[in-house]
């Protein structure tokens, strides 16, 4: 059983503050109204050694889950737009977006 205190729960909260500071506008976490929502979360499930509580587990998997969504979301953003259709491609931007390069004909 994985409480909050542990080193994978500790490091999901990492992650998913880390993915909350580059989607957000302003770079002040403690003024984030969601960073203060994840840490009260954080601090309710928080168990000793003596208690079971399946709620840290869930608590701990519904962290994780959001932060893939979060992290895969603006990955997708960033691949779209990269690749997004820009209309006709000339020949040799196409080859320098797959990494190739034409041969030069000298004339």
């Amino acid at each position: 059983m994985a409480t909050i205190t542990t080193k994978p729960a500790l490091v999901t909260l990492r992650q998913l503050l880390s993915e909350l500071r580059h989607q957000s506008s302003n770079k002040k976490l403690s003024e984030n109204q969601m960073v203060r929502y994840i840490l009260d979360q954080y601090r309710k499930y928080q168990t000793t050694d003596q208690q079971l509580c399946k709620a840290a587990d869930e608590m701990h998997f519904k962290a994780k889950t959001y932060y893939n969504y979060l992290h895969y979301s603006r990955k997708y953003k960033e691949i779209n737009a990269e690749f997004k259709g820009k209309g006709e491609r000339t020949v040799e931007d196409t080859a320098r977006m797959v990494g190739f390069k034409l041969p030069h004909d000298p004339k």
